[in-house]
């Protein structure tokens, strides 16, 4: 039933887009959730913004220096662990999706209704669902 797995990794994390990051030597995907694509663009006032790079960025700024902890359930489809993250007491994942930088994919609803309320992030315009853009972007993003 698909490789092994640790319950759990630990390490200095390199984030690489809104809802992925290295961890160590561990690539995860944090679990529950959808970002933009690194290259993704949104609207907001009839402007586009480059929400994919801005939901990286959000990522980085959330774990700052701070070593990051994530709580490994399972690999997804392309091997990647699948996982709740935690830096300095913040839980990346619903933190993700409160500021509006990541739509919830199974979980965080909550967060995703206060964002989407308060139009935070990629609520505050236009934007098609990360996954709707992957579909049309096959050429552009491998997963």
């Amino acid at each position: 039933m698909g490789d092994p797995f640790p319950p759990s990794v630990t390490g200095r994390a390199d984030p690489f887009d809104g809802d992925s990051l290295w961890v160590g030597d561990e690539e995860v995907r944090l679990k529950g959730i959808d970002a933009p694509e690194w290259k993704q663009e949104c609207g907001r006032a009839g402007v586009s913004w480059k929400c994919g790079v801005a939901a990286r960025d959000e990522l980085a700024r959330a774990i700052g220096g701070n070593e990051v902890t994530c709580r490994i359930s399972e690999r997804d489809v392309y091997g990647r662990l699948l996982g709740n993250c935690v830096a300095n007491g913040r839980d990346l994942n619903a933190h993700m999706v409160s500021t509006g930088m990541a739509v919830a994919y199974g979980a965080f609803d909550s967060e995703q209704q206060a964002a989407r309320s308060s139009k935070a992030g990629i609520w505050a315009g236009d934007f098609e669902n990360p996954r709707d853009w992957r579909a049309g972007n096959v050429a552009d993003e491998a997963r």
